[in-house]
């Protein structure tokens, strides 16, 4: 590992010797008698690391810091001192100079001294690239928000998404897991790798264990070839794993031992295949509670569960809803083509009083149907559906009684679905938030009663 270093050091003979052993490692260097000379020649150029005498003729080595690093504070200096003056060199550190090196240097240690200060360069500009990163991350559309619950998850995302460590999302259905799961790997040094999403309830059990670790060729019927899984695919990436509260018992042993050995086995296969991913999971589920159900298990939810985000439902930040809906109404007057500029503020105050059981993701669906509907320059409370303007009762009220004969649980229950399914255009995956279902919960309730969306 080598970089650029600006020598500055008014004995030639010195600057010679330090050129000759720096360039022969593989470093760009640049020697020059003067510190007035570095100043002009860093007005021009960028250098890694400034290496120079602290006495000097003219200008000493502590002035040319002051106005180095006066200039540009990340600048990293070093400083060369005689014997007798190290308390000098130690008052340069205390003032910006970030290490510091005796006359006559030995070249072992010179090395040692510049790959630790390159390695200390690189890290300041990676982290800078990060907070980059972190800023285009704020610009999201499911995690913009200024609500202080919001502001936190930033924070915390911002410090362990550099990390490897695995991260469990928490929240409701809608409220962007994935996308912060994808702005996690985005910040973290694996970002040029991989991102791959499953959903596991989307996939049958039957096929979840090839899904994520392949399968040899006649593992079994219709395995005509050798296929990698994701976790190989993803090597050095990262695998989001969603409504990881679905999976299986039996997968989730095999998925333990995954992530604890560092290694899988493909379906049908004799040998461990070494993999490097880092795991991000999200559920919707109480997953403590899935573990006194025996659903879930324990270790394996404490290997997820190493830092976890709680995701806030849209209910409960509604002061992000006038932001939030902004961003929709630009994003799809522009992708439509639509002369529409804004909401109006009534159609804004049932869009706040609105409860959202599907999070952001209903209310960009409901923006973008409304930007259809418009006629004006403005959203108005006739082009949203009927929906926001029937507001759901409080959580807990049921909003009827009982009749006196009566009712049947089933037949209600079954009746809710097909209203459910016949609203999201018999979309299993919409209709399921808004029955507070599982997408395999759905699924198999719409088996047992028998219901089919009307040829």
């Amino acid at each position: 590992m080598t970089g650029s270093i600006l020598i500055v050091d008014d004995e030639k003979g010195q600057r010679e010797i330090l050129t000759a052993i720096l360039q022969k490692e593989g470093w760009l260097v640049v020697d020059l008698p003067g510190a007035r000379e570095a100043l002009a020649r860093l007005e021009k150029e960028d250098f890694d690391i400034v290496l120079t005498d602290l006495k000097m003729q003219g200008m000493s080595g502590m002035e040319l810091m002051e106005r180095v690093l006066t200039a540009n504070p990340e600048q990293c200096i070093i400083m060369m001192t005689a014997h007798g003056t190290v308390d000098s060199a130690v008052e340069a550190m205390k003032t910006g100079a970030l290490d510091y090196l005796e006359k006559p240097l030995e070249r072992e240690e010179l090395l040692m001294t510049l790959r630790r200060a390159l390695e200390h360069v690189n890290l300041r500009r990676e982290n800078r690239v990060l907070q980059k990163r972190l800023a285009e991350v704020r610009t999201i559309p499911n995690i913009i928000g200024d609500h202080p619950n919001m502001q936190a998850m930033f924070r915390i995302i911002n410090k362990i998404g550099p990390t490897t460590s695995t991260v469990l999302i928490r929240g409701e259905s809608g409220t962007g897991k994935e996308l912060v799961a994808r702005a996690i790997h985005e910040l973290s040094r694996r970002r040029d790798k991989p991102f791959f999403a499953i959903n596991c309830a989307a996939i049958p059990d039957t096929l979840i264990e090839s899904e994520l670790f392949g399968h040899e060729k006649g593992a079994f019927t219709g395995a005509s070839s050798r296929e990698i899984g994701i976790f190989e695919a993803a090597d050095g990436g990262t695998v989001f794993l969603d409504e990881i509260g679905e999976m299986n018992t039996a997968m989730q042993a095999k998925l333990l031992r995954a992530i604890q050995e560092k290694e899988i086995r493909r379906v049908g296969g004799k040998i461990n295949v070494p993999v490097d991913v880092r795991i991000i999971s999200a559920t919707n589920k109480d997953l403590e509670g899935e573990i006194r159900k025996g659903s879930f298990r324990e270790d394996l939810f404490y290997r997820l569960n190493v830092i976890r985000l709680d995701l806030p439902p849209l209910r409960e930040r509604s002061s992000d809803i006038p932001t939030l809906a902004a961003f929709f109404v630009r994003k799809y007057s522009e992708s439509t083509g639509l002369p529409v500029r804004g909401i109006s503020p009534q159609a804004l105050k049932l869009l706040i009083a609105y409860p959202w059981p599907g999070n952001v993701r209903q209310l960009e669906s409901i923006i973008e149907r409304s930007i259809l509907m418009a006629e004006g320059e403005y959203i108005q409370p006739e082009d949203l559906p009927a929906e926001i303007h029937e507001l759901r009762p409080a959580s807990g009220a049921t909003g009827f009684d009982l009749p006196p004969g009566g009712i049947c649980m089933e037949e209600l229950e079954r009746e809710l679905i097909i209203k459910a399914m016949e609203r999201t255009g018999w979309v299993i995956n919409k209709a399921a938030p808004l029955l507070g279902l599982s997408y395999k919960t759905l699924q198999y309730r719409l088996e047992k009663y028998d219901i089919h969306r009307p040829e």
